[in-house]
């Protein structure tokens, strides 16, 4: 895909590596419609890309605000790409959650992409060449205690992008899953700040993830897995489980600390 051809929306567009994708988006001369609950993180590139950039208010996990993106995407002409950037996170063990925290990130995660695609697929079935870009995580690939809800909401996107992609084979309309490691974003609690580093764990900044993404729609690619060794822990992970299982173990009693600091504490009601 051309970047200065591409006709965009663009979730979570208003925080780390969202926010890098649209500026990398605009900087290359593509149409996007930025959606974001709040729009002050954008108001500097809505001035600086005033012809490139429109910000789009919608809560992605109401059916009306999804489809007032819909309305949006109709008004501008229709869009060739559609990227689901927004997520939410949360490094806590599966029993320091309740059921809101976790059908929360659910509804974040995965329901809104795939409601939002399914929406969203007659406008990109109308252009010539059109992609959607599922932003998941390496966590989508390997289960990491401290974040089982997260992983399966990333497992499950993953999935959902590789038969949607199978589902499309025989139109013009291509699917991107990208699987960014650990990243340096506003989403990582203090304790998850703490843990990457106790664990010497490679964090990649937002801008590095943003141009590896827009090269890869370039490119027209399938799947982007990004860093090293994550890519080699992903495909062992996939062949020996039992091995990553017992590595695994010896992190749990350095992960359930720092799980309980009080920074990650739920508030009590």
């Amino acid at each position: 895909m051309q970047l200065h051809d591409a006709r965009v929306v663009l979730t979570g567009a208003s925080g780390g590596i969202g926010l890098a994708i649209a500026h990398a988006l605009c900087a290359a001369g593509a149409q996007v419609l930025a959606v974001a609950r709040h729009p002050q993180a954008l108001l500097p590139m809505l001035k600086r890309y005033p012809q490139h950039l429109r910000w789009v208010a919608a809560d992605l996990t109401v059916e009306n605000d999804r489809r007032n993106v819909l309305a949006a995407a109709q008004a501008v002409g229709g869009i060739n790409l559609l990227i689901n950037a927004a997520g939410v996170n949360h490094f806590a063990m599966l029993e320091q959650l309740d059921d809101s925290e976790i059908n929360a990130m659910l509804a974040v995660n995965i329901s809104a992409p795939i409601c939002l695609t399914r929406l969203l697929l007659p406008l990109l079935k109308q252009a010539d060449s059109a992609m959607v870009v599922n932003v998941g995580s390496t966590y989508g690939s390997i289960g990491y205690p401290g974040y089982a809800s997260y992983c399966a909401s990333k497992f499950a996107l993953r999935g959902f992008s590789e038969a949607l992609r199978r589902e499309l084979a025989d139109t013009r309309v291509s699917v991107l899953y990208v699987a960014p490691r650990a990243t340096r974003t506003s989403m990582n609690s203090a304790a998850a700040q703490a843990l990457n580093e106790a664990l010497k764990a490679n964090v990649d900044d937002p801008q590095a993830v943003a141009q590896a993404v827009v090269h890869a729609i370039a490119g027209d690619r399938r799947e982007l897995y990004l860093g090293w060794p994550e890519r080699f822990f992903v495909r062992l992970n996939s062949l020996l489980p039992n091995l990553v299982d017992r590595g695994l173990r010896k992190q749990l009693p350095l992960i359930r600390r720092l799980s309980e600091k009080p920074e990650n504490e739920r508030p009590k009601s």
